[in-house]
């Protein structure tokens, strides 16, 4: 099935003390272009942020003002393609893989949603294949998207996660590279 895919990476990495955490190199490849590599199988990609180097052509945007939040720069992303299907994902899950996408696709069925958990079990909304009608709705019915909770936004969709894996583990502190 053809999906687009949205990657954000405008955060201001404040656990990190204002380092870019896209361009954290883990295992010789930035933080970024492991989750492009992940989602190398998109029929259009944009990555919500800055511009950097990556190691392949990719869309840019940025939320409309700046710095208003993940829902803002999902509503920035969403401008960008046409396919029915949506891979969201945010620049620090560094073990995401094309495998774990193909299968968050696959996996979506008559659902709004299917995203990744955590090896905590806790549900990654930044993680997920969704529907675009169904998330552009979401969006849009929170009204002005600055500084939205993702959760609230996206509580009112039809979503399924998978089990517990490694590969919806995210980057949020130095001590997480190390797992």
């Amino acid at each position: 099935m053809e999906f687009d895919a949205v990657v954000l990476a405008g955060g201001g990495s404040t656990r990190f003390g204002g380092v870019d955490k896209a361009m954290l190199v883990l295992d010789g490849m930035s933080l970024l272009d492991r989750v492009l590599t992940a989602t190398a199988g998109a029929a259009s990609t944009v990555v919500v942020g800055p511009v950097r180097k990556t190691y392949r052509d990719v869309d840019w945007t940025v939320e409309d003002p700046p710095s208003g939040g993940p829902v803002a720069g999902l509503a920035a992303g969403l401008t960008f393609g046409t396919a029915s299907v949506v891979v969201v994902v945010s620049c620090d899950l560094p073990w995401i893989t094309e495998e774990d996408v193909t299968a968050l696709v696959a996996g979506l069925g008559d659902r709004d949603g299917f995203g990744l958990r955590d090896t905590d079990g806790q549900e990654q909304q930044l993680a997920a294949a969704y529907r675009r009608t169904a998330l552009a709705q979401a969006i849009q019915d929170v009204g002005d998207p600055r500084d939205k909770s993702v959760r609230r936004t996206l509580a009112g969709l039809d979503l399924a996660w998978t089990d517990p894996t490694h590969a919806g583990n995210d980057v949020d502190t130095w001590s997480d590279l190390d797992d």
